[in-house]
Protein backbone atom coordinates (compact mmCIF):
# COMPACT_ATOMS: atom_id res chain seq x y z
CA UNK A 1 0.00 0.00 0.00
CA UNK A 2 1.32 3.57 -0.70
CA UNK A 3 1.84 5.41 2.20
CA UNK A 4 0.56 9.45 2.28
CA UNK A 5 3.97 11.54 2.56
CA UNK A 6 4.62 13.98 4.92
CA UNK A 7 5.17 16.94 3.99
CA UNK A 8 7.74 19.97 5.33
CA UNK A 9 5.83 21.87 8.17
CA UNK A 10 4.22 18.52 9.75
CA UNK A 11 5.34 17.94 13.08
CA UNK A 12 6.24 14.35 13.00
CA UNK A 13 9.43 15.19 10.84
CA UNK A 14 11.10 17.37 13.49
CA UNK A 15 10.89 14.55 16.48
CA UNK A 16 13.03 11.91 17.71
CA UNK A 17 12.48 8.78 16.97
CA UNK A 18 11.89 5.91 18.75
CA UNK A 19 13.52 2.94 18.77
CA UNK A 20 11.06 -0.19 18.40
CA UNK A 21 10.85 -3.77 19.66
CA UNK A 22 11.44 -6.83 18.08
CA UNK A 23 7.15 -7.65 18.53
CA UNK A 24 6.35 -3.95 16.97
CA UNK A 25 2.96 -4.82 15.36
CA UNK A 26 2.80 -5.44 11.40
CA UNK A 27 6.72 -4.56 10.84
CA UNK A 28 7.25 -6.60 7.74
CA UNK A 29 3.95 -4.91 6.10
CA UNK A 30 5.23 -2.28 7.16
CA UNK A 31 8.26 -2.34 5.41
CA UNK A 32 6.67 -3.56 2.62
CA UNK A 33 4.64 -0.72 2.21
CA UNK A 34 7.41 1.72 2.91
CA UNK A 35 9.67 0.43 -0.24
CA UNK A 36 6.39 0.36 -2.25
CA UNK A 37 6.16 4.21 -1.29
CA UNK A 38 9.72 5.23 -2.16
CA UNK A 39 8.97 3.23 -5.42
CA UNK A 40 6.01 5.06 -6.16
CA UNK A 41 7.56 8.41 -5.41
CA UNK A 42 10.90 7.99 -7.65
CA UNK A 43 13.31 8.19 -4.37
CA UNK A 44 16.11 6.20 -3.10
CA UNK A 45 15.54 6.43 0.65
CA UNK A 46 12.73 6.54 2.88
CA UNK A 47 12.21 7.11 6.78
CA UNK A 48 9.12 6.29 8.82
CA UNK A 49 8.74 9.63 10.32
CA UNK A 50 8.13 10.93 6.59
CA UNK A 51 4.84 8.64 6.55
CA UNK A 52 4.44 10.14 9.75
CA UNK A 53 5.77 7.40 12.33
CA UNK A 54 8.22 8.63 14.82
CA UNK A 55 10.06 4.74 14.55
CA UNK A 56 13.38 4.90 13.56
CA UNK A 57 13.65 2.48 10.35
CA UNK A 58 14.45 3.41 6.90
CA UNK A 59 14.37 1.70 3.75
CA UNK A 60 16.83 2.29 0.55
CA UNK A 61 16.73 1.18 -2.85
CA UNK A 62 19.62 2.23 -4.97
CA UNK A 63 18.66 -0.48 -7.69
CA UNK A 64 16.95 2.26 -9.21
CA UNK A 65 20.30 4.16 -9.76
CA UNK A 66 22.07 0.91 -10.90
CA UNK A 67 22.12 1.19 -14.67
CA UNK A 68 24.52 4.51 -13.72
CA UNK A 69 25.85 2.90 -10.67
CA UNK A 70 25.67 -1.50 -11.34
CA UNK A 71 27.12 -2.07 -7.97
CA UNK A 72 23.87 -1.04 -6.56
CA UNK A 73 22.35 -3.46 -8.54
CA UNK A 74 19.26 -5.48 -6.07
CA UNK A 75 20.37 -3.14 -3.32
CA UNK A 76 17.28 -3.27 -1.54
CA UNK A 77 18.20 -2.48 2.76
CA UNK A 78 16.06 -1.38 5.86
CA UNK A 79 17.74 -0.20 8.61
CA UNK A 80 15.79 -0.30 11.94
CA UNK A 81 17.06 1.16 15.09
CA UNK A 82 20.22 2.55 13.45
CA UNK A 83 22.27 5.29 14.58
CA UNK A 84 25.60 6.53 13.12
CA UNK A 85 28.47 5.83 15.34
CA UNK A 86 31.49 7.34 14.11
CA UNK A 87 32.28 9.13 10.54
CA UNK A 88 35.30 10.30 9.07
CA UNK A 89 36.76 14.05 8.56
CA UNK A 90 36.42 14.33 5.17
CA UNK A 91 33.55 16.31 4.14
CA UNK A 92 32.01 15.98 0.86
CA UNK A 93 29.84 18.72 -1.23
CA UNK A 94 26.55 17.14 -3.07
CA UNK A 95 23.41 18.06 -3.62
CA UNK A 96 20.20 16.80 -2.04
CA UNK A 97 16.77 16.70 -2.39
CA UNK A 98 13.78 15.11 -0.01
CA UNK A 99 10.53 13.60 -0.64
CA UNK A 100 9.34 15.52 2.16
CA UNK A 101 10.72 18.71 0.53
CA UNK A 102 9.53 18.24 -3.15
CA UNK A 103 11.29 20.85 -5.47
CA UNK A 104 14.09 22.01 -3.43
CA UNK A 105 17.79 20.53 -3.94
CA UNK A 106 20.59 22.09 -2.52
CA UNK A 107 24.56 21.34 -1.65
CA UNK A 108 24.93 20.02 2.04
CA UNK A 109 28.20 19.47 3.13
CA UNK A 110 28.51 16.08 4.66
CA UNK A 111 31.40 13.42 5.67
CA UNK A 112 32.50 10.90 3.31
CA UNK A 113 31.98 7.70 5.41
CA UNK A 114 30.36 6.46 8.30
CA UNK A 115 30.27 3.56 10.43
CA UNK A 116 26.60 2.84 11.24
CA UNK A 117 24.99 0.32 13.56
CA UNK A 118 21.56 -1.10 12.74
CA UNK A 119 19.15 -4.04 12.34
CA UNK A 120 18.15 -5.49 9.56
CA UNK A 121 14.73 -6.51 8.37
CA UNK A 122 15.09 -9.95 10.09
CA UNK A 123 16.52 -8.15 13.06
CA UNK A 124 19.78 -8.97 12.79
CA UNK A 125 22.34 -7.09 14.07
CA UNK A 126 25.26 -5.33 11.98
CA UNK A 127 27.88 -2.93 12.85
CA UNK A 128 30.12 -1.29 9.29
CA UNK A 129 31.10 1.16 7.30
CA UNK A 130 29.87 2.85 4.64
CA UNK A 131 30.97 5.33 2.27
CA UNK A 132 30.25 6.92 -1.53
CA UNK A 133 26.33 7.74 -2.58
CA UNK A 134 24.89 5.04 0.45
CA UNK A 135 27.16 6.99 3.13
CA UNK A 136 25.06 10.09 1.70
CA UNK A 137 22.20 8.16 1.74
CA UNK A 138 22.28 7.11 4.98
CA UNK A 139 23.08 10.62 7.06
CA UNK A 140 20.27 12.24 5.29
CA UNK A 141 17.94 9.62 6.09
CA UNK A 142 19.53 9.19 9.63
CA UNK A 143 19.10 12.73 9.68
CA UNK A 144 14.86 12.51 9.82
CA UNK A 145 15.05 9.90 12.96
CA UNK A 146 16.42 12.62 14.62
CA UNK A 147 14.10 15.21 13.87
CA UNK A 148 16.00 16.86 11.28
CA UNK A 149 15.93 17.90 7.81
CA UNK A 150 18.76 18.50 4.68
CA UNK A 151 17.49 22.29 4.60
CA UNK A 152 18.59 22.15 8.78
CA UNK A 153 22.55 21.94 7.15
CA UNK A 154 22.07 24.65 5.09
CA UNK A 155 24.28 28.15 5.61
CA UNK A 156 22.00 30.91 6.56
CA UNK A 157 22.37 32.91 3.43
CA UNK A 158 20.56 29.60 1.30
CA UNK A 159 18.73 29.10 4.20
CA UNK A 160 17.51 32.80 3.99
CA UNK A 161 17.21 32.11 0.03
CA UNK A 162 14.69 29.07 0.29
CA UNK A 163 12.39 30.50 3.56
CA UNK A 164 9.46 31.90 1.29
CA UNK A 165 9.52 28.08 -0.80
CA UNK A 166 9.30 26.17 2.44
CA UNK A 167 6.89 28.56 4.12
CA UNK A 168 4.33 28.25 1.27
CA UNK A 169 5.38 24.20 1.24
CA UNK A 170 4.31 24.23 5.12
CA UNK A 171 0.63 26.08 3.90
CA UNK A 172 0.41 23.50 1.55
CA UNK A 173 1.66 25.29 -1.71
CA UNK A 174 3.86 22.89 -3.67
CA UNK A 175 3.23 20.40 -5.99
CA UNK A 176 4.43 16.78 -6.33
CA UNK A 177 3.41 13.48 -8.17
CA UNK A 178 2.95 11.75 -5.52
CA UNK A 179 0.85 10.66 -2.39
CA UNK A 180 0.87 13.47 0.50
CA UNK A 181 -0.16 14.35 3.80
CA UNK A 182 0.45 18.34 4.17
CA UNK A 183 -1.10 20.49 6.84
Amino acid sequence: MILPMYIFGQGVLRKHAEDINPDYPNLQELITNMFETLKNAEGVGLAAPQVGLPIRVVVVDLDCISDDEPSYKGFFRTYINGEIIESSDDLVNMEEGCLSIPGIHESVRRPSKVRIKYLDENLNPHDEWIDGFLARVIQHEFDHLEGKMFVDRLSPLRKQMIKKKLLNMSKGKFSCHYKVKSR
